[in-house]
């Protein structure tokens, strides 16, 4: 073997060596060249993430403190509603019946409850229906068209916002009467709808505007008319919404007191709000039945919460991770 060979081979194996040891560390004047030199980004990372982890001690007590605020009130209702009339001052409010019992809700069940529940779902269904109908409408065609006509139209839907339900009674209360509809179920659908649709219109037309304008020029490409694009485009994208403005707005009308106290009279016309008058006389009152009908007619809300509350999240949440 050659000499160049041999002075070949060991270049290389001194390049391998040199290439697997750790480069030196330069000193740098104050620091101790011991241990690792950290910057002072990572040091403010650390400090920043210890500090998170840091358990809020006085925010865990303040939510506790606010969650029983919340529970106790839904825990009395509940056990008043299983415990027996004689037993109401005898025993602890706040204890649990010593002899539960389902006698206030049958009382409940066999004074025209099913009538007060029945009026109160068609109501509340052909008013959220209605309500939903209209905004979409409506906010479709604000979104869409850019006339000076729409815009005014639009300002006239936030000037409903700005009036209160209670300063339009008494005008509601003569025209219903005008229109031979008082003491009607009519009567409460009709003005739960226009109250409603302001805020209804303002948050669909808000949510649509989010969705991109090649999707509505792509399907006027297409040749789709503004009811198919309607209804293949702005319906599903815009769902989220629907169900969060569906769902607030049953709990509106399903709660309503106002239009239900003014606008009907007769017993066969009453919704679930009214129906509390029953179980309570001139001089006594039935508190577990009352409370009874009050449990009842929360499980139409709870349940539709229950079935729809992915969708009313995401449509309140909608728009804030953009």
């Amino acid at each position: 073997m050659s000499t160049n060979q041999l002075s070949t081979r060991e270049v290389r194996t001194r390049s391998a060596r040199v290439v697997g040891r750790p480069a030196a560390r330069r000193a740098v004047p104050g620091l101790s060249s011991s241990g690792p030199v950290t910057p002072p980004q990572a040091q403010n990372f650390r400090r920043r993430t210890s500090a998170r982890q840091r358990p809020n001690i006085i925010g865990g007590l303040m939510g506790w403190i606010w969650l029983a605020i919340i529970i106790l009130p839904v825990y009395y209702i509940v056990i008043t509603s299983i415990r027996n009339q004689w037993h109401m001052f005898s025993e602890n409010t706040l204890s649990w019946p010593s002899e539960p019992s389902l006698d206030a809700f049958r009382r409940v069940l066999d004074n025209d409850f099913l009538r007060y529940f029945g009026n109160s779902v068609f109501v509340t269904s052909i008013s959220v229906v209605a309500i939903l109908a209209v905004s979409l409408m409506a906010s479709y065609v604000i979104v869409r068209s850019t006339t000076l006509k729409v815009r005014r139209i639009f300002q006239i839907f936030l000037l409903g916002i700005a009036i209160p339900m209670q300063a339009t009674i008494i005008p509601v209360y003569y025209l219903i009467l005008q229109m031979g509809l008082y003491d009607t179920l009519w009567a409460l659908i009709l003005p739960s709808v226009a109250s409603a649709v302001p805020l209804t219109v303002l948050i669909l037309t808000n949510f649509m505007r989010d969705v991109p304008g090649e999707l509505f020029e792509s399907m006027k490409v297409d040749g789709a008319g503004d009811w198919r694009t309607l209804w293949s485009l702005a319906l599903p994208l815009t769902r989220p919404a629907i169900a969060t403005v569906a769902i607030y707005n049953a709990l509106q009308v399903w709660n309503g007191f106002l239009f239900p106290l003014v606008l009907t009279q007769s017993s066969h016309n009453r919704v679930m709000p009214l129906s509390l008058w029953a179980f309570q006389g001139e001089f006594a009152q039935d508190t577990p039945a009352v409370l009874a009908s009050v449990v009842l007619s929360v499980v139409p809300i709870l349940a539709a919460y229950i079935v729809g509350r992915r969708q009313l999240i995401a449509g309140l949440t909608a728009g804030f991770g953009k």
